[in-house]
Order: structure tokens, then C-alpha cells, then sequence
């Protein structure tokens, strides 16, 4: 046992210590074996030397997220308090520059999807809605087309609400497949700016299309993006995993747990059992502890998970 004395940023301690200092009550909870006092902005600590040396790294990491003007919040509190043990990572080692957005990993599970999609090739991003799947790899991809990693982002869903019958639907192919792409098309548009959006669909840099346009192709130095692939049969899944160039990277998101084809029978499911032990190919799970969204989501998706359980 020992004591020290450090000091932090006088002009973060508010924003450290939170709203009416739930977040320092929130340190305290997570460091509950540390006798933990603050004067100002000097902070006298009591216990074993690596948990002291935990508190500091995680106030350390809070104060550099402060630093590059990010709103900090409880959970960053709790995650990064909980990360410090397993590693000497915090979330700002997880930036990523997006266009014209900065993006970081929110919770521990982020930080693992987002290193996966670094060391593999193909990746598939399971979890429920809200833990930011879908967004996080269409970052990665917009980073590595900037950073001239890639010469292409290819962004794919299956069309299952038209059975990937467009050809039956009213207006021209844009008009056909606006409802089924538009919720990529809204996280494009928050990455880059619309200039230069408009200019990289029309030269096929960025290309956003049904699953089916993908029949037939060999995708070479692409980041490629299959979302909502819950819904997609044995037979294309086989078919997207195989258009994979040279050069390319793929990412698969989905929840298996939302599967909206008759029958139920899951491509992804499948896929994730009969692909396990091929090299170079990861499953990053995501779960309810990794949503984003209104907390209220995370008591939804925890209830519906009970039920089926049950």
C-alpha cells in the first residue's frame, strides 16, 4: 500500500468530475479498493501501486478526450476504468478521420470490432441495433479511401422487403433502391461533404447498391460493406464473399437475432459456422452493452433478449 499525489488540468476538473461529481462517484465505484481524495485539482490516492497507476492512466485518457474537444460522459468513465486493467489502450487510440468527422470507439467491444477490421481481411460485425456496426466500418472505409488505402468504397444491402426483385418496382433504379440504401446514404453524407459525395457516386468511387448488382463482379481494391446481412440467403452470401479482390478488405454487419427472410434461414448464421476457422476471417460480437443510442435502447434490447431466452 502506498500514497500519491498527481495533479490534473485544473481547466478539466470540472468536466472530469461530471455533473454534481458523478463522474468522480463513478471512479470511485470503479477503483473502490482506492481511497481516492480530491483537493482542487490534486488528487491523493491510497492503495496498490498498479490500481493507482489504472486511475491515472484513465484520468489521463479522459483528460486527452477533453483535450480534443469531446464531450466526455459517465459510460466513457466506466468503459475506459474497466479497459485499464486488460490494456494501455484508451478510446482515443481508436480515432478515425472520416472526412470531415473525427469517430472513436465508445465502449471496450468498439475498440475490438475496430482492431479486427484493422488485422483482418474479412470481417463480420454481429450485434444488435445501436452498436454502431454499420457506421463504425463505413468510417473505416471513408478513412482508408482518404488515406489512398483503397480506390473504392462498395456499399451493399439486400433488398428484401422487393425479394431483390427491382426490376418489378416502379421509377428508375435510383428511385428503386432509395428506401433499402438510404440509411448508408445517411451516414455517407455525415463523413464527407456534399460535394464531394456527389462527385465520388458519380465516378463509381463510392457506389451504393443492391446486393444483386453484385452477382458477376470481382471487386479489386475496394472496402467493401455488406450490411443487414441477416438477410441474406446461404447462396448469396457465398456469392458476395467470393466477388473479393486483391487489395480489398470486406465487412459484414448484421443481427442474426432480425432476420426478415421466410423460413428464417440466415445466410449470415450460416456463414459465421462454416467459415469459423478460415485464416484471416474474424467474428467481432457486439452486444447490448456496446449500443450508443438512448439508453432506453439498452433496456429494450436486454428485454428482448430475456424473452427469446426464455
Amino acid at each position: 500500500m502506498s500514497e500519491v499525489v498527481f495533479e490534473t488540468n485544473p481547466a478539466f476538473i470540472g468536466q472530469l468530475v461530471g455533473p454534481n461529481d458523478s463522474y468522480l462517484r463513478e471512479l470511485e465505484n470503479q477503483f473502490a479498493d482506492l481511497q481516492i481524495l480530491l483537493r482542487g485539482s490534486s488528487w491523493s490516492v491510497n492503495g496498490e501501486e498498479n490500481r493507482i497507476e489504472s486511475l491515472r492512466r484513465v484520468l489521463g485518457q479522459l483528460e486527452e478526450l477533453i483535450g480534443r474537444g469531446d464531450a466526455i460522459s459517465r459510460r466513457d468513465v466506466t468503459e475506459l476504468a474497466q479497459l485499464s486493467d486488460r490494456s494501455g489502450e484508451g478510446f482515443t487510440a481508436s480515432y478515425i478521420s472520416a472526412g470531415e468527422k473525427r469517430i472513436r470507439a465508445k465502449t471496450s467491444g468498439q475498440m475490438s470490432y475496430l482492431k479486427s477490421i484493422d488485422e483482418h481481411t474479412v470481417v463480420f460485425g454481429l450485434g444488435p441495433a445501436g452498436t454502431g456496426k454499420t457506421y463504425l466500418a463505413m468510417a473505416k472505409a471513408v478513412e482508408a479511401l482518404m488515406n489512398k488505402r483503397c480506390s473504392r468504397i462498395i456499399l451493399t444491402r439486400p433488398a428484401v422487403e422487393a425479394g431483390e426483385r427491382l426490376g418489378y418496382l416502379p421509377g428508375t433504379l435510383t428511385e428503386k433502391i432509395d428506401p433499402y440504401l438510404r440509411p448508408l446514404f445517411d451516414a455517407l453524407q455525415e463523413m464527407l461533404p456534399a460535394e464531394s459525395l456527389t462527385k465520388f457516386l458519380e465516378s463509381g468511387v463510392v457506389e451504393v447498391a443492391p446486393l444483386a448488382y453484385m452477382r458477376g463482379r470481382t471487386l479489386n481494391d475496394a472496402f467493401i460493406i455488406l450490411d443487414e446481412a441477416q438477410n441474406t440467403t446461404s447462396e448469396q452470401m457465398k456469392m458476395f464473399l467470393t466477388r473479393l479482390g486483391f487489395n480489398s478488405k470486406m465487412i459484414i454487419t448484421g443481427d442474426t437475432t432480425q432476420v426478415d427472410l421466410p423460413g428464417g434461414k440466415s445466410g449470415l448464421a450460416a456463414a459465421v459456422k462454416i467459415l469459423a476457422k478460415v485464416d484471416d476471417l474474424h467474428v467481432s460480437r457486439l452486444t447490448s452493452k456496446d449500443v450508443v443510442r438512448h439508453e432506453l435502447v439498452t433496456r429494450i434490447v436486454n428485454a428482448y433478449e430475456a424473452h427469446d431466452d426464455n
